[in-house]
């Protein structure tokens, strides 16, 4: 099924915002308490796309970001580290006006609202955690993720783009041709190859040791959370899920069968049938 029509039986829009002068791109759907759903390196707001509507039949005001540096949205010259997607996080909350957003954060995403949940945990409500990262330094895992990307964008072609989708997948079935040219398309924007070294900046180890998620910071994490984690996960072993499910006070964990860094995206149906109702708090309290 396309990405668009998983969507098109609801009412969205699909926007720029201006987040204290970054033009953030969003998409907005449904009514009643807000999520923000972010995507990983790399990525783009699509990633969520399998989710949107089961959210606003849920009840909820969803909010899928371009991060910042990602998508569409703009590539200030500085290096996107967590405290600078959470700056940036923090001013969409503010600009919008919500009042403690729920939080779903993929890979990058996830390891952006941890950082947020544990530095500013009133600024929050509940907290899903999708496969996220920043808990280990794994040199083969960061060369993979940096030297896949790199070949998708400084070299681009559909085939590059391609096989830089298939390493999220356990089914390389789920990469659709146009989610390949979705991806493929922001990968060959010029502003894109010129921030590329902001977006890998968390690739480089100095850099990523100096913001992991340690035991310290995720034990400071008060808000109800929920981690979902593909047992095929390529970027990190069942092992980081337990470590993150045993740091984070009464950390509720799932783990998905035949699935690999997109839970939300390849087994979107068991995602949704958790994660809306956790939202709700009819489920996985603490």
């Amino acid at each position: 099924m396309s990405i668009w029509a998983t969507i098109g039986r609801i009412p969205f829009e699909l926007s720029y915002v201006n987040v204290d002068g970054v033009r953030t791109r969003v998409l907005k759907a449904g009514s009643g308490p807000d999520v923000i759903c972010l995507h990983g390196t790399s990525g783009h707001l699509e990633a969520f796309t399998r989710n949107i509507e089961a959210a606003v039949n849920a009840g909820f005001t969803v909010h899928a970001l371009d991060m910042l540096g990602h998508g569409y949205t703009d590539k200030p010259d500085f290096d996107y580290t967590p405290p600078q997607h959470v700056d940036h996080l923090r001013a969409y909350i503010r600009t919008q006006g919500l009042d403690r957003p729920h939080l779903i954060g993929e890979s990058l995403g996830g390891w952006v609202s941890a950082w947020l949940a544990a530095d500013h945990p009133d600024e929050v409500g509940r907290l899903i955690l999708v496969a996220p990262g920043g808990t280990a330094a794994t040199p083969e895992v960061m060369a993979k993720i940096k030297q896949s990307t790199e070949a998708a964008v400084l070299n681009a072609s559909l085939d590059r783009t391609r096989q830089r989708l298939e390493l999220l997948m356990h089914d390389p079935r789920q990469v659709t041709d146009e989610l390949v040219q979705v991806r493929h398309a922001i990968y060959t924007q010029d502003d894109f190859r010129t921030a590329l070294a902001h977006i890998l900046c968390l690739q480089d180890l100095p850099t990523r040791t100096r913001y992991l998620l340690d035991k310290e910071r995720l034990g400071r994490i008060s808000t109800p959370t929920l981690l979902i984690w593909g047992r095929q996960n390529p970027f990190g072993k069942t092992a980081e899920a337990f470590f993150i499910r045993d740091s984070i006070p009464g950390c509720r964990l799932e783990l998905f069968d035949e699935c690999g860094h997109w839970p939300q995206y390849e087994k979107a149906d068991q995602f949704n049938d958790l994660a809306w109702p956790f939202l709700t708090g009819d489920g996985g309290q603490h």
